[in-house]
């Protein structure tokens, strides 16, 4: 994540919070006010977000000063201290509730990713993200996955040929060619450099795709011993992707078909943000 990407995105989420200040902290705090106040973490987690976190602060008032005691990508215990935050205690208020928002929801989608890759330890199988993301988020949560030790799907639209089932129906639709020839003229107009991947529901589309030469084959809610099969027939011919309401609890089973990648929505769609709070200390005026 650059440092310009941050700002962009904190930046409007700060103008949405506060777009004329913040009249609660204006009318009740002191202006010579100082505090001090630690990140604290009310449960276990990965962290995810300093950067961000930071950002929200700087952005806010550039005299607050944000020192984190534990990096991106490292768990941390409940009771932790994550952070410790100094400044004018308007300029902090002001900007808590967002920093707490992203850096929350951040640590809690590197947290889950982490239970993910937990559970596929010994298996060749990557987990990855999806385009589920929040609007306007896609670059936090995604950076949040990396740090949970998932990888990343491609990034948008513009990344990769990933044909669904709606894209071959609708490529089909006029009946004058084959799934295989249909893939084939795909394949002509890509440039070499191009990924083209392909999903399919049924085992009897692997075969038509695998012979247009695609280089990922994206077996979508098939059952775990469909899965096993599919494995085995494709035979390293193609990457081997998972997809399809992949749960924690059957993603073991699930990697230990022998599949390449499992991407799951859920990390990004229908995660937890992570209890993180800041305790606040009360400093000298200036």
């Amino acid at each position: 994540m650059s440092a310009d990407s941050i700002d962009r995105v904190v930046g409007m989420a700060l103008l949405e919070d506060a777009p004329w200040g913040d009249l609660t902290s204006q009318t009740l705090i002191p202006e010579t006010a100082m505090m001090t106040a630690h990140l604290v973490a009310r449960e276990a987690g990965v962290q995810s977000g300093s950067a961000v976190f930071i950002a929200a602060m700087s952005l806010t008032d550039d005299s607050i000063r944000t020192d984190f005691h534990v990096a991106d990508g490292q768990t941390f215990e409940e009771g932790a201290s994550l952070a410790r935050i100094s400044g004018p205690a308007r300029s902090v208020l002001q900007a808590e509730r967002i920093a707490l928002n992203f850096i929350q929801r951040l640590s809690g989608i590197a947290t889950l990713t982490a239970k993910f890759v937990a559970e596929t330890t010994g298996t060749r199988a990557r987990i990855v993200d999806t385009r589920k993301t929040t609007p306007g988020l896609r670059l936090f949560e995604r950076y949040a996955v990396r740090c949970g030790g998932g990888y990343n799907h491609r990034f948008s639209l513009s990344d990769a040929v990933m044909a669904k089932d709606n894209h071959l129906a609708i490529l089909l639709a006029d009946g004058t060619k084959t799934l295989t020839e249909a893939l084939l003229a795909v394949r002509a107009r890509l440039p070499h450099t191009a990924h083209f991947e392909v999903e399919v529901d049924r085992a009897d589309q692997i075969e038509p795709v695998l012979a247009a030469g695609v280089d990922t084959i994206m077996l979508d809610n098939f059952a775990l011993a469909d899965l096993r099969a599919g494995v085995q027939q494709i035979a390293g011919r193609a990457l081997v992707e998972a997809s399809g309401m992949v749960r924690l609890e059957a993603v073991r089973a699930i990697a230990e078909t022998g599949v390449d990648v499992i991407s799951v929505g859920a990390l990004t769609h229908s995660v937890r943000s992570l209890d993180l709070g800041l305790d606040v200390r009360m400093g000298t005026s200036q």
